[in-house]
């Protein structure tokens, strides 16, 4: 009887009183104070009601039904369905939109309305997925600072591809803790591209010299990466890298000379197709001949051979506790075995670099020391 006055009573109400009729009726609906009968003529008004004229009828019913799961479906679709200030409540907060309708707003709906997805307090991994594969640059960053988003490592890997130029989407990506390393690592490489690629850099040192800059700074970066990667994502790493072709001999060398063993380990590991525990028993107490022949396995020259041979010994003895000795020592006994300072050629100078490095980054943090004594 009430909702019989109430549907005879809207055709003269004013706008501003529909809009209070419909949220008090939306409000009765979802909290089940009305009887059966009622509640049934409730649900129709409701739907009647999708065709007030004004907006604000139809936010007013969107504001009360969005955060109810006992919302009438076909209302929650069409109010979704809605001028964004209406559709906007109930894409970000109902419960009763499913996936597939998720999805479907982020396929066909403004970058607003992806952001209004990528924002909800749960956002899953199927809808996370799709906001990754084809949302907006600005819906990609939501969704990264949203805590309440399963968000799975190839949909990392495809916001990076996609979106690593671009400074926002960068910034969320690295600051997440998922991310996984070979996703850093690319953009990394998106980085040094775009600092390449420059107008200003290209100015003040030449395309050859910003090249050659940013590859030896990327280098470096990786190897820090490495050092801040987990080691169960060390194989994906190697395999990131050598599928870029950047699992070069000179950076397997860098890695040995930085300690890096068990990187170098995964790395041999995918370039020679064996097993990781055999590898690693190789690494820990191989003889020369084995390691040679596991060195040549991966494609290293065997000119290589007798340096990497040298540190892998050195390292062995400080995890053994033997021995007591970092980068600078080590880089340095690598570059005796090619016969000290006077050495030349391709892979001297390249130890040579990583010595005269490890020297000036000891020197610095040693100058920091004595300036904070």
């Amino acid at each position: 009887m009430v909702v019989s006055h109430f549907l005879k009573w809207i055709c003269t109400a004013k706008v501003s009183e529909r809009a209070a009729a419909a949220a008090a009726l939306a409000n009765a609906y979802v909290q089940h104070t009305l009887p059966f009968e009622d509640r049934c003529a409730a649900e129709a008004a409701l739907t009647l009601l999708l065709d007030d004229p004004s907006s604000k009828v139809r936010q007013a019913m969107a504001e009360a039904l969005s955060m109810s799961r006992h919302a009438p479906p076909q209302v929650i679709a069409a109010l979704a369905a809605d001028q964004p200030e209406v559709a906007a409540l109930v894409v970000a907060r109902s419960p009763l939109l499913t996936d597939a309708d998720l999805i479907d707003r982020v396929a066909a709906g403004t970058v607003a309305t992806q952001k209004l997805v990528a924002d909800r307090p749960s956002v899953s991994m199927p809808v996370a997925a799709a906001i990754a594969e084809i949302g907006e640059a600005d819906a990609c960053v939501v969704l990264l600072k949203n805590c309440g988003a399963d968000i799975a490592s190839l949909s990392f890997r495809r916001m990076a591809e996609r979106f690593g130029h671009v400074s926002a989407v960068r910034e969320a990506l690295i600051a997440d803790m998922r991310l996984p390393a070979d996703c850093r690592h690319m953009l990394l490489v998106k980085l040094g591209e775009t600092l390449k690629g420059s107008p200003l850099v290209q100015a003040l040192m030449g395309a050859a010299r910003a090249e050659r800059l940013m590859r030896d700074a990327c280098i470096k970066a990786s190897l820090t990466l490495i050092e801040g990667t987990q080691g169960d994502e060390h194989a994906a790493l190697a395999e990131h890298l050598r599928l870029r072709g950047d699992l070069t001999a000179s950076f397997l060398i860098r890695t040995v000379a930085h300690g890096k063993i068990d990187f170098f380990g995964s790395a041999l590991v995918v370039l020679t197709r064996r097993s990781e525990q055999r590898v690693a028993s190789l690494l820990a107490a191989g003889n020369d001949v084995a390691l040679r022949a596991l060195l040549t396995g991966s494609g290293l020259a065997e000119a290589t051979h007798a340096v990497i041979l040298r540190a892998l010994k050195v390292w062995r003895e400080v995890a053994n506790g033997k021995r007591v000795a970092g980068v600078q020592e080590v880089s340095w006994l690598m570059l005796k075995e090619l016969g000290g300072q006077g050495a030349q050629g391709e892979l001297a100078t390249l130890v040579k670099s990583i010595h005269l490095d490890a020297l000036r980054e000891n020197a610095r943090g040693h100058a920091l020391a004595i300036a904070a004594a």
